[in-house]
């Protein structure tokens, strides 16, 4: 029988950033899945403060030199790896000058969130699924982690629902503790208007704050997992009211074993 193909998305793994609940679960996961029989794929942004020397990343030549539109502007797309030897298991850097270069996360050194946050979480998600499909390599299930990963399940869902490399795959968003402050770019549902996105579809963004922009990724998800202990309270109920198949929080001793086995029910 064919291996399983789980596909990871998250906006931060350590040890390439600080461990945080969200950075252990990208890192550890894949490799219990791994080990459990499964193939997998990893990938994440590739933000300044990313040392590349120590952590030994470079650029993959055959998957960069594609450009990427976003609000009329051209924007070249930049792959690189690095291998975390003790898991046998490669990451992929999602990177661009203008959205991944300076040295910091999501905020500024005060705390400020970055008022292109909005552009860097449609580059990041259309970058992932483009170097996918260079890679033809097809997932059967797409874990996303993270809010700035949270466009991903839109974007497979209508703008790349006939590719044949995603038309089977199962999209599963972990929600996590990770709120932003500030509301995006109030333009930031006319960005996402591509072939096969109608304003319809991005309804939910009027207001394109963090509760709303997870909700959209819940609508388009096929299962939700509670990532932290504790969620915004708005998402508890939307996650119930919208039916979708979901596993509550499971903690660092079973979430792998968890995980593992509801991805056999997505």
């Amino acid at each position: 029988m064919e291996k399983k193909k789980i596909l990871y998305i998250s906006q931060e793994i350590t040890p390439y950033l600080p461990e945080s609940e969200m950075s252990e679960i990208a890192r550890y996961l894949p490799q219990g899945v791994q080990e459990r029989g499964r193939e997998i794929r990893t990938f994440m942004p590739r933000y300044g403060c990313v040392n590349e020397r120590r952590n030994q990343l470079h650029e993959v030549i055959r998957l960069s030199g594609m450009n990427l539109v976003i609000n009329d502007t051209d924007h070249p797309l930049i792959i690189k790896v690095a291998s975390i030897q003790a898991a046998r298991m490669q990451v992929y850097f999602i990177d661009n000058e203008d959205y991944f270069q300076r040295k910091a996360v999501l905020t500024d050194e005060n705390g400020n969130e970055f008022p292109d946050n909005d552009e860097r979480a449609i580059f990041f998600a259309r970058g992932v699924l483009e170097t996918v499909i260079k890679l033809r390599w097809v997932p059967d299930v797409i874990h996303c982690h993270g809010w700035l990963t949270s466009l991903v399940p839109l974007y497979l869902k209508k703008y790349y629902k006939d590719d044949p490399l995603f038309r089977h795959a199962k999209v599963v968003y972990s929600i996590y503790n990770d709120d932003f402050k500030t509301t995006l770019n109030k333009d930031f549902k006319e960005k996402l208007l591509i072939e096969g996105i109608t304003p319809e579809d991005v309804e939910t963004l009027q207001t394109p704050d963090f509760a709303n922009l997870s909700k959209l990724a819940i609508d388009y998800s096929d299962a939700v997992i509670q990532g932290t202990e504790t969620i915004n309270e708005t998402l508890t109920k939307h996650v119930q009211d919208s039916g979708k198949l979901f596993l509550s929080y499971h903690d660092k001793d079973t979430y792998i074993d968890s995980y593992n086995e509801f991805y056999d029910k997505v």
